[in-house]
């Protein structure tokens, strides 16, 4: 399998970080959390691998997490769903095994643009544009401030 790679230029993960690291944190309404966290019981009903935690698992690579795939498991590291808007942490567990199984499908690395793909890809699932922009948050956003930072950003929502 060869990976899909485009690349993002500086620029503009200077001005996706700065729309994360700068904005304040979105007002969620109870209403668009449930309907969040039912899509995702229902993404992960669809996942055809198996979802393993683990306080410290890290994939170095896209390539390393797609191998794991192709055997039919996935890790899923604790310290990529702590985001605040789940209301249970089982639902960013969920997010980012779903997320993950994107970069599979859509055959993209961790780069801003592989994220961007997988943005792209989850987005033609989900239920309204309230999810689509926390997805293009916790995404496209909090990756940019990554790059930007070179470490995990606080985790927040953020609607720029």
């Amino acid at each position: 399998m060869t990976l899909t790679t485009v690349t993002a230029n500086t620029s503009q993960i200077k001005t996706l970080a700065k729309l994360y690291l700068e904005g304040k944190p979105a007002e969620i309404s109870s209403a668009t959390i449930t309907q969040l966290c039912d899509w995702l019981m229902d993404e992960f009903h669809q996942l055809p691998i198996d979802l393993r935690y683990s306080d410290y698992m890290r994939y170095a690579n896209a390539e390393e997490m797609f191998a794991d795939i192709q055997q039919g498991y996935l890790w899923v590291s604790a310290e990529n769903y702590d985001a605040a808007v789940y209301p249970n942490p089982v639902y960013g567990f969920i997010f980012q095994g779903m997320h993950d199984y994107d970069h599979f499908l859509t055959n993209s690395d961790f780069s801003l643009a592989g994220e961007i793909v997988a943005y792209n890809f989850t987005i033609k699932r989900v239920p309204s544009l309230e999810i689509q922009k926390i997805i293009y948050s916790e995404v496209i956003l909090r990756t940019a401030a990554y790059l930007q930072l070179g470490h995990a950003a606080a985790p927040k929502i953020v609607f720029p």
